[in-house]
């Protein structure tokens, strides 16, 4: 290289150097294959130390590099997991409150939590390969060893707990592919190519025959595997640009939460703000007769009956009289708790409106809607059987219906309770279906389901029969887009502000010219693979060929 700097050319040892250097090696080191020495060194002729780069035994180095791989992947794969279930994380944070009787937001714990669990699996990953181009055996430090362990420990943990207690996310999962499919692919492939030098190394250094056949065989399975991949990739939103169907019309989850407490007036007033066309809310019957919105069974998360009523806070909602209702707040909570993280702040009129916010009725709720062109769907939920209205409370809610002087087709009804004698006294009212089935002789007109329900659903086909289709509860745009590609009527959501300003699906792939990108992407990550792959049938070492040794 002339006068310039030059590396020390370093040299790879051949497998009668090994043998020699095992017997040059004292016993207990061949006998402690956990104990191994962290890093060859330099010599003064600038050659790595034969003995050195062999102290940590190969098998062990392969098992724990394939643990952290293995690690690597698991906390990359929850952190997708924790991003897709963020649609739902409210629901998580009211059923720890309903538990614990503590509010906390969890969003940003779990964020920061995995995303620390990523990083570090990424650098120690990054390390390792570095490590290995240099020629340096990867020989863990006990703390990393536990601390992979821990990993693999806390992310299993996390599994079951979606299995015990969150089954429907498993649903949430497999739908969000969907929407993911095309940018996993390309990350995927990205991935296999880059394995293919270690894999190569791995190759090498095995000497048995049927251990190299199935590492062969593993390696290049799942590189057609993902390769060939985009040949099966289904999704809503590969289509063409002018069969996109309309944009869904929004619902707002119990009003506009994100930017008021919820079930309130000013909920009510900001949902029609955001442009959504059906207020969603929750309704009971007070003990003595009035039908009043309330979503909990107690008062404690979005009142302050703590302080008013001290000695009924486990009381049932229901249990209360109106009179004792009125008197509670109703919004002071929303500004102390923040119970969306990354909602936007409100001004200081909104705030001094949210904290003025009282336990609205039903009748108050229609007749503010009216005036706002907003219809109203709810759920009814049933007393406790000691209740006064227990067996009336349908009803109840009925009569202050029809007595509020608001049109019928305003009011969208959902309970199955007694749904015949609604039909019979209110037949203007549009009739909601929570359900697929069980619909007896009646031909639904609006069903309203969970969004996990969407591959249940053949949308067209509902639209021939005038069926329309709202899902529950959307919050992200990813799903947002999806539900808008497969052509769902209309969404329940709690980010309503968010979903009203989006034009346009966050992705959209033209069938054809999608798939040729993706075919295309693969092409040049398979030559890649192909070089250092060719060397697993080739006596070179892979290192030997990098560092320009042995005249290769």
């Amino acid at each position: 290289m002339g006068k310039g700097f030059s590396l020390p050319r370093r040299k790879i040892p051949s497998n009668m150097e090994r043998t020699a250097c095992k017997a040059q090696q004292p016993h207990a080191l061949q006998e402690a294959p956990l104990s191994c020495h962290p890093l060859g060194t330099l010599s003064q002729s600038g050659d790595v130390s034969r003995c050195e780069l062999l102290s940590c035994p190969s098998a062990v180095r392969i098992v724990w590099f394939g643990l952290l791989f293995l690690t690597f992947l698991l906390s990359l794969g929850w952190l997708y997991v924790v991003l897709i279930l963020l649609n739902d994380l409210h629901n998580f944070n009211e059923f720890l409150f309903q538990r614990w009787g503590h509010w906390m937001d969890w969003s940003p714990a779990f964020l920061l939590v995995i995303s620390l669990l990523v990083t570090y699996a990424s650098l120690l990953l990054l390390l390792a390969l570095l490590l290995w181009l240099y020629g340096q055996p990867l020989c863990l430090h006990t703390v990393h060893k536990v601390l992979l362990l821990l990993i693999i420990f806390l992310v299993a943990a996390g599994l079951v707990g979606l299995e015990v207690q969150w089954q429907e996310e498993w649903h949430s999962l497999r739908l969000s592919l969907q929407a993911t499919a095309p940018f996993l692919h390309i990350g995927a492939a990205a991935g296999i190519t880059l394995l293919a030098w270690p894999v190569a190394d791995t190759f090498y250094h095995i000497h048995r025959r049927g251990p190299k056949i199935l590492l062969l065989l593993l390696y290049f399975g799942a590189t057609l595997g993902i390769y060939l991949a985009p040949l099966f990739i289904s999704s809503a939103c590969i289509m063409e640009p002018k069969d996109l169907p309309h944009k869904p019309k929004l619902i707002g989850h119990r009003g506009a939460p994100m930017l008021a407490p919820e079930n309130t007036l000013m909920s009510l007033r900001k949902t029609a703000e955001c442009g959504a066309i059906v207020f969603e809310t929750d309704v009971m019957v007070s003990s003595d007769g009035i039908p009043f919105l309330m979503h909990d069974e107690r008062l404690t998360r979005t009142t302050d009956v703590a302080s008013v009523f001290p000695d009924r806070v486990n009381s049932h909602s229901s249990d209360f009289s109106w009179a004792e209702l009125k008197r509670l707040n109703a919004g002071a909570w929303f500004l102390q708790r923040q119970p969306f993280w990354g909602a936007k702040q409100l001004s200081g009129h909104d705030r001094e409106d949210a904290e003025s916010q009282t336990v609205p009725s039903l009748e108050e709720i229609l007749k503010e809607a009216e005036g706002l062109n907003l219809s109203i769907i709810f759920d009814l939920r049933c007393p406790p059987e000691n209740h006064t209205y227990h067996d009336s409370f349908v009803n109840q809610t009925l009569e202050t219906v029809l007595s509020s002087g608001v049109p019928q087709t305003m009011v969208l009804w959902l309970p199955d309770e007694d749904r015949a004698y609604v039909q019979e006294r209110a037949p203007q009212m549009r009739q909601i279906y929570g359900h697929l089935e069980g619909h007896g002789t009646e031909s639904p007109q609006f069903l309203n389901l969970p969004y996990q329900d969407l591959p249940l659903l053949d949308i067209k086909a509902l639209h021939h029969d005038n069926v329309s289709v709202n899902l529950f509860v959307v919050n992200k745009p990813w799903l947002f887009s999806l539900l808008w590609c497969a052509g769902v009527d209309s969404v329940t959501t709690n980010d309503c502000q968010l979903l009203q300003q989006m034009r346009y699906p966050v992705w959209l792939i033209v069938r054809a010219q999608g798939l040729s990108l993706l075919l295309l992407f693969s092409y040049p990550c398979f030559s890649l693979t192909l070089f250092p792959s060719s060397l697993l049938i080739s006596p070179i070492h892979p290192l030997d060929l990098y560092m320009g040794g042995s005249g290769h």
